[in-house]
């Protein structure tokens, strides 16, 4: 089964304030650069599922 992935959801996937955009974070070759900027990462082997609430679990 392939792993399919949304960036917005991935963990890697963090605002930069800098070009004011959301980017990715994983240093990306060629060819996946281009698969991320024309939208068809679709079996992208670094997506983490970004969990927001895991600072709060470790604080508890």
């Amino acid at each position: 089964m392939a792993k399919t992935s949304n960036c917005e959801y991935c963990a890697n996937y963090t605002y930069d304030e800098d070009y004011e955009c959301y980017t990715c974070e994983v240093n990306l070759d060629e060819d996946e650069m281009a698969h991320f900027i024309t939208g068809s990462f679709r079996q992208c082997p670094y997506f983490r599922m970004g969990d927001e609430y895991s600072i709060v679990r470790k604080q508890m």
